[in-house]
């Protein structure tokens, strides 16, 4: 009789399975972070695979492998799975330094689509991936303990609750701003008549899009409105509705249908966020978009030249650069420049800076002009108030917005100012451009 192992017999002595892991607040926290990551990356894909279907296979797999080893820890929690939730976890924060800080995939920024509502998701990603990581790490090198007290199993879960509980909102966030650029009709590049969404720029190989809005077609060309949402430069999308029209604080839907019945087309842009895309970028957009309104003003059956600008929060700072910061276009559409003939500039910011300003504020400054005084100064109106600048609405105040309509005035610019509503503002417009 043969023996084997120190048995007696031909079989092997049946091997233990693997030790089972506790379910404790860490394992919990570390497979949340790990789907939050996973499900944001994959609410990214539609968009993503609209511009270039290489990239969105691959990251497609990475948010594949991540569920599954998400669900495995969490289903049977081993250090085997354990091991196998970090390698993925390592994987998915690999792929962002790759493509973001270090910038080795070629052709594009592939997180951009991500980041067309909120400036940072790709960062977020990543930071829920950073957690994931540690925490199958910790979990995985922890030694077999017996089942600890109560009290220790509670101490564990109010510790770690809050952690969970940001882990928990800060995927269903990344996830719902991920997945918003993806909802909705894909832009075309082909100038069909009639109301509708297009492609008026592609910025670092991303489409950026642009619905057009009208009461009805026919008649002779209409003059158009350009609105551009609100955010800091870092939050919003061009939507009437839904997350992105909530963040950035923009409520465009009446305001275009004060301006539609009075026989204006509403164009609302997509501009690329920062911090995934620092300034000028969001100006470069906008300019961007003028020109293709006017290079594409027959097909569109509008007024070339009759393009006026609105804009709340920051987009109305945008607007008001697009009335006095003139100079030399550069990008498509170059038979074209950027100039308005009306400006509206409602709750913005005239000037940026930190002195004085709220930590939310200051903030958000930083997030989307760096630390440098002279981006901050270039991107304010007030360093370019002076003579040839179209007629500007400075509604419902805004950083500096009284001494930007006195250096207006002063260079013999008409301004109107104070409280306003969508009436009076398309009332303006109907005034300055009609």
């Amino acid at each position: 009789m043969k023996v084997v192992d120190g048995y007696p017999g031909t079989r092997r002595p049946p091997t233990s399975p693997p030790a089972a892991l506790r379910r404790g607040p860490l394992l919990v926290t570390a497979v949340f972070a790990a789907l939050g990551g996973a499900v944001t990356t994959a609410a990214a894909l539609p968009a993503l695979w609209r511009v270039w279907q290489l990239y969105a296979m691959l990251f497609g797999l990475v948010a594949a492998v991540g569920l599954v080893a998400a669900v495995a820890a969490l289903g049977w929690p081993t250090r085997k799975t354990a091991h196998f939730g970090a390698f993925t976890a390592a994987a998915a924060l690999a792929v962002w330094v790759i493509s973001r800080p270090l910038g080795l995939l070629t052709r594009f920024d592939p997180w951009q689509p991500a980041d067309t509502v909120v400036g940072f998701t790709d960062a977020v990603v990543a930071g829920l991936a950073g957690l994931a990581l540690f925490g199958f790490l910790v979990v995985a090198r922890r030694r077999a303990h017996p089942w600890p007290s109560t009290a220790r199993r509670v101490t564990a879960w109010i510790v770690l609750f809050p952690l969970l509980v940001a882990v928990l909102a800060t995927g269903v966030a990344g996830t719902v701003a991920a997945g918003e650029s993806s909802t909705g009709p894909a832009a075309s590049t082909l100038l069909d008549t009639g109301p509708g969404t297009y492609e008026y720029c592609r910025a670092d190989g991303i489409p950026l899009a642009m619905d057009i809005h009208r009461r009805s077609p026919g008649g002779p060309p209409a003059p158009v409105v350009l609105l551009l949402h609100g955010g800091g430069l870092v939050l919003g999308n061009r939507k009437l509705t839904g997350p992105g029209a909530l963040l950035s604080g923009s409520r465009f839907g009446s305001l275009r249908d004060e301006l539609t019945a009075r026989g204006f087309a509403v164009a609302v842009i997509d501009f690329r966020l920062a911090p995934a895309a620092r300034w000028p970028a969001p100006l470069a957009d906008a300019r961007c978009a003028v020109r293709f309104l006017k290079a594409n003003a027959a097909a569109l059956d509008i007024d070339p030249a009759r393009i006026a600008v609105a804009g709340t929060g920051t987009g109305g700072t945008l607007a008001s650069l697009l009335g006095v910061a003139r100079g030399r276009d550069s990008g498509p559409y170059q038979g074209q420049d950027s100039t308005v003939r009306a400006v509206a500039a409602l709750a913005a910011p005239a000037e940026f800076e930190l002195a004085g300003q709220d930590p939310l504020t200051r903030a958000s400054v930083l997030m989307a002009l760096g630390r440098a005084p002279s981006t901050w100064q270039a991107a304010s109106p007030l360093t370019y108030a002076g003579p040839g600048a179209p007629p500007f609405l400075l509604g419902n105040g805004g950083r500096k917005s009284a001494e930007f309509a006195a250096r207006l005035r002063a260079a013999g610019v008409p301004v109107t100012e104070g409280p306003v509503s969508d009436r009076s503002v398309a009332d303006f417009f109907a005034s300055a451009v009609g």
